[in-house]
């Protein structure tokens, strides 16, 4: 097990766990680990490989990191959380639900999928997970413009170069790990079949990435879902539209008090 570097907003109330996307780290949860959520306990763990924390070891996994995440949970006396994450995070959120669902009181899908990934995406992720580790850099994240990918048209370029930022301070080995993680991913629309607890998912109009069919599969599967579609913006929803994307999850914090 990796010890993880977390970002604690050290509020009182309701404990929310925020997952974030690939190939970023904690920092994109500025806009709700500033005190914007209210009375909400924000925990934001860089993942292994990603921001402040070492990289990550044994077989690549996402059941592995959810395993880490209700470690993180212990050490923070937290019993149960709203757990949330965007595109890479939501896989993993659907991991801990299904790993640790005694311990989610509520749950937060963005611009991410149930499904599993289609032949040319599991191709291209071992296509990047080599290149980085070969090159022992990932420069070729940034040569790709992945920051293109992931922000909508509307994006300014102060956005791109934080997200560029973000990027670059991620290190190979997350990255490939990461990649070759989601790649053997389950499907997840059984367990959020039985979830029991409130969710939200939300999506950029613009996410091309996980469009917005894919935020309404998880919708029509949830038992218990609001769907919030964000105008304008793309796959990082919570960075282009943090006052949104905030309202979003706020309405998601009520339900679950």
């Amino acid at each position: 097990m990796t010890d993880l570097s977390v970002r604690d907003s050290g509020g009182a109330g309701t404990p929310l766990l925020l997952l974030h996307a690939f190939p970023l780290n904690s920092a994109m949860w500025r806009g709700q680990l500033d005190g914007s959520l209210g009375a909400v306990r924000v925990l934001a763990p860089d993942l292994p490989g990603f921001g402040a924390s070492p990289a990550p070891a044994g077989e690549p996994s996402l059941d592995d990191w959810a395993d880490q995440l209700a470690q993180v949970l212990d050490r923070a006396g937290v019993a149960r959380a709203v757990v949330g994450g965007l595109s890479m995070g939501g896989y993993l959120a659907m991991a801990f639900a299904r790993r640790h669902g005694d311990r989610l009181a509520g749950l937060l899908l963005a611009d991410t999928k149930a499904s599993t990934d289609a032949p040319a995406a599991l191709t291209n992720r071992e296509r990047i997970a080599s290149a980085v580790l070969a090159r022992q850099s990932v420069a070729l994240l940034l040569e790709e413009k992945t920051e293109a990918s992931l922000l909508g048209t509307e994006a300014g370029e102060e956005l791109a170069e934080e997200v560029r930022g973000l990027i670059g301070a991620a290190t190979p080995e997350g990255v490939a790990w990461a990649q070759r993680a989601m790649a053997g991913r389950a499907d997840s629309f059984a367990t959020l079949a039985g979830l029991a607890v409130p969710a939200a998912v939300v999506v950029g109009e613009d996410d091309r990435l996980t469009p917005v069919d894919d935020a309404e599969d998880l919708v029509l599967t949830l038992p218990d879902a609001e769907l919030t579609v964000i105008p304008g913006v793309g796959h990082l929803s919570a960075l282009e539209a943090p006052a949104a994307f905030n309202a979003a999850l706020g309405a998601l914090l009520r339900r679950v008090r």
